[in-house]
């Protein structure tokens, strides 16, 4: 069973479990504030999954995995940065590594780094890792096609 290990969550009351998606597909955006490619790319991509995909379809949540200028990216930097960029979508703060720099559920999930966008089908399986850039229609295409597996 895969777990995420959020330390807190911002933007929603109600902190989720991977387990509250199960029926639905889920893209999660791992990130760091400090990220240009996330800044560029993986987040508004996310948006734009978000926007696109009718919400009990598709799900989007975000997790900061911070693995480097640990000092510059505390949750209260995370909290202006969400405002600022009007990031909606839930997110989480990854768990610190113990013992080692990565994060936990960064470590758990064997990530290479920022931005990744992970995908997780309707039964909570893990299907993709995109790290770095993945163009829409790609992305676009596979998430269709886990929203139709199982459906007749």
């Amino acid at each position: 069973m895969t777990t995420l290990h959020a330390a807190e969550w911002l933007n929603t009351d109600h902190p989720p479990a991977l387990a509250d998606f199960h029926g639905r597909v889920l893209a999660v955006e791992v990130f760091q504030i400090l990220c240009p490619g996330c800044v560029s790319h993986g987040l508004p991509q996310a948006g734009r999954i978000a926007s696109t995909f009718a919400p009990d379809n598709v799900a989007v949540i975000g997790l900061h995995s911070v693995f480097e200028h640990h000092a510059a990216m505390t949750p209260v930097a995370l909290r202006a940065f969400l405002h600022e960029y009007r990031i909606r979508f839930p997110v989480a703060v990854d768990q610190p590594g113990d013992p080692g720099p990565l994060p936990r559920t960064m470590a758990e999930w064997q990530l290479e780094g920022t931005p990744t966008l992970v995908l997780f089908d309707r039964q909570g399986q893990m299907r993709a890792r995109h790290f770095g850039q993945v163009s829409d229609l790609a992305l676009g295409a596979q998430i269709m096609a886990l929203m139709l597996e199982g459906r007749e």
